[in-house]
Order: C-alpha cells, then structure tokens, then sequence
C-alpha cells in the first residue's frame, strides 16, 4: 500500500502572503483548505449564527448573515470572548478538516501533499497535528504593504495575538521567503514539496 500523501500545516504572519502560497501549492499538485474559508463557512451554520447572536446580540447579523468584523471587535474585547468564540468554532473546523483530509487521502492520482492553511498553528499549539510545517515569511515593509492594501481593521490585535515571524519560522520545519514575485514563491514551494515526498 502507498504511503498517505504528508500532512502539512501552513502558516505565517498577516501580509506574508499564505493565501497566495497555499494556491501556488494547489497549482503544484497539492491538495489545499484553509481554516480561515471554513470559519467563514461555518457562519452560515444556523447554529452557530444563533449562537453569536445569542452571546453578543443582533448587531452581529447584517442582512441575514454573520458580519466578521462585528464578530471580531466583540471576540477581541477580552480573552473570555476570544476564548468562547474559540471553543465554539475550533472543534468544527477539526472536523471539518479531518473530513476533508479522509476525503483527499482516498483520492487516486494521490495529491503531493495535503495542506491546510492554519495562521494560529503554533499558537494553538497544532503543530503536533501534522507531519511537518511550513511558515511563510516576508520582509516587514512588505507585510505592511499588503496588509495595508487588503485593510486590515484589527491588525494590532491580530498580531499581538500572533508570535513574532522569526519565531513562526524557527519552529516550522520549514521557512519560505515570500517577498518576490510569485515565481519565485513556487520555485520554493515546489522545492518543498519535492523534500516531503523524500
């Protein structure tokens, strides 16, 4: 029997381009989620709409769905918020990736890899989840330049809430430096996915 395609966990900080990572890696044979498409998924569950309407009242629901922005002032408030929000959300996007990945482990041609994008991997300490990690990384101008660009409301809170990029990058057993061209980004990666599968 073939050997299941590695389980990579990737990661980085606001504006080191991960989201464009993670669609090179799609690009170079890998299968990709990101935690972040689930979250948003996962606020269209009726469920979880009424259990933040129920926690911080109707504001959070704009046009019959669940604004982030309004979710995120009120889970950042304190650490009791952030950490109910937490609770309520993380175990069923472990589900949701664990469904995923049984899904895409079964497929024939198998994938390179199959990588989830994490941004609070080492935070949350998941690291332990996957068979290696991989931290995406860019110099500082540039990460403010698109974190600017993409208007970022709350990226003080996001950040003090996120450990430093030197650190992300001398946890993760692998580091890539993200402030080229995208060309350049893939050649990385694909030299990544070439040393996984070694």
């Amino acid at each position: 029997m073939t050997a299941p395609p590695p389980f990579v966990g990737l990661t980085g900080g606001i504006g080191a381009g991960k989201s464009e990572a993670l669609a090179a890696l799609g690009r170079l044979g890998a299968a990709t989620i990101s935690t972040d498409q689930v979250v948003h998924d996962l606020y269209e569950d009726p469920s979880v709409r009424d259990a933040v309407v129920s926690r911080w009242g109707p504001s959070v629901v704009v046009e019959g769905r669940v604004d982030r922005r309004a979710v995120a002032r009120f889970a950042f408030a304190s650490d009791e918020e952030r950490r109910w929000l937490e609770q309520l959300l993380w175990p069923r996007v472990g589900a949701r990736v664990a469904e995923w990945r049984a899904v895409e482990s079964a497929r024939q041609p198998a994938p390179a890899a199959l990588v989830v994008e994490t941004p609070l991997l080492f935070e949350a300490g998941l690291e332990g989840n996957y068979d290696a990690t991989i931290a995406i990384v860019a110099d500082e101008a540039v990460r403010e330049a698109r974190a600017g660009a993409r208007g970022h409301e709350a990226l003080d809170e996001r950040t003090a809430r996120q450990l430093p990029q030197a650190e992300k990058a001398a946890r993760a057993t692998y580091a890539v430096e993200n402030s080229g061209s995208l060309r350049e980004l893939e050649q990385e990666l694909s030299g990544v996915l070439a040393k996984l599968k070694s």
